[in-house]
């Protein structure tokens, strides 16, 4: 079987690659991304991975999908958070002309890369299941974006019937190697790394509704071996036990609690945000209050999934390596990739601009 990854060298993308590698039904696999991996002894790169470079908004995909047989899209741009025009135009006119170019080079399996942002508001309190309406939390443009692929991929299904379709709807995703990645998008580079050892923050604020869930990456990864290499289509909740809250985080913190509303929580976002201290949107917040607690029986009962790591165990990965600035050998997860003292995120600007 040869599968092609596209948006490879990412947090999702590397656990994917590796996943892929180890199976003997996988014959060959090409990663594709904007920027390619360093390719060299030691650099982590899996040795029978071919890399090609090309750009979901402008390169010819539909010659680099032929004799494919299945296409894996994770590309996705999660900055600059600043300007929806531009992430709009690369993930969903981008993903549009990706599932274009599976459709004419005759590949026969397409598996993307939703999430749990893709979905409409919904319970805390119990779990939904993959029939949950996809439409998304409209103030954010990472959940507008992914809620208008599933729209584009229901009229894809109905054009492409002999094409076996799934959809991946994982909660937040973390590994210790891309760290500095998720630092970058999302907290800044005002964040210190050895400020997040246990005993160093006094108090986690404790906003009623925020109950989100969290997986490894390297569960992710295998998922996702599971669904180009299993006859499955549809979607697949992901997510591992137990359901994220504040308590959880300050537990690994070892940290107290503190009660803020929702309010208040919005209202420092957006101030941080509006003051450039963060890159990550205020919409962001507003969805991840929002966004319902997934039921996963699916994926354990049809695609045969179960994570290897809780979800605590994917959060405290994420907390050492923000400890200790962990990345990997590639341009996305570079630890360096923002310069010395963080000076290039600076420069361009804390959700201006990639």
């Amino acid at each position: 079987m040869r599968v092609i990854v596209v948006g490879a060298t990412g947090n999702v993308g590397t656990s994917v690659i590796s996943a892929l590698e180890s199976d003997p039904d996988v014959t060959s696999i090409v990663g594709v991304a904007r920027r390619l991996p360093a390719r060299r002894p030691g650099a982590g790169v899996p040795g029978r991975t071919q890399w090609r470079s090309a750009d979901i908004t402008t390169s010819d995909l539909t010659g680099l999908f032929a004799r494919a047989d299945a296409v894996v899209n994770l590309a996705w741009l999660f900055q600059p958070t600043r300007d929806p025009v531009t992430t709009w135009r690369a993930n969903v006119l981008g993903g549009m002309r990706l599932f274009r170019a599976v459709a004419e080079a005759g590949v026969q399996i397409l598996v993307h890369a939703s999430s749990v942002g893709a979905y409409s508001p919904g319970p805390k309190d119990g779990a939904v299941d993959e029939s949950w309406p996809t439409h998304g939390w409209p103030g954010a443009a990472y959940s507008r974006e992914k809620a208008y692929l599933e729209r584009v991929l229901d009229v894809f299904e109905n054009d492409h019937p002999s094409i076996r379709v799934v959809r991946m709807r994982p909660g937040f995703i973390f590994k210790r190697g891309a760290a500095a990645e998720q630092r970058r998008l999302f907290a800044g580079p005002f964040l210190p790394g050895r400020l997040l050892r246990a005993g160093r923050i006094p108090f986690v604020p404790d906003i009623p509704g925020l109950r989100v869930q969290a997986l490894h990456s390297l569960d992710v990864g295998r998922a996702y071996r599971l669904a180009v290499t299993r006859s499955v289509v549809g979607a697949f909740n992901l997510a591992a036990e137990p359901v994220l809250d504040a308590a959880a985080l300050a537990g690994l913190l070892g940290a107290r609690l503190v009660p803020i509303s929702p309010m208040m929580a919005r209202t420092a976002v957006a101030a941080a945000w509006h003051l450039r201290l963060i890159p990550a949107s205020p919409g962001l917040m507003e969805m991840a209050l929002r966004i319902p607690v997934m039921d996963t029986t699916r994926a354990r009962t049809v695609l045969g999934w179960r994570p290897e790591h809780t979800a605590i165990e994917a959060v405290g990965e994420l907390l050492e390596g923000l400890r200790t600035g962990a990345g990997m050998p590639t341009p996305v997860l570079d630890a360096h990739a923002g310069g010395p003292a963080r000076v290039g995120e600076l420069a361009t600007g804390v959700g201006r601009r990639p």
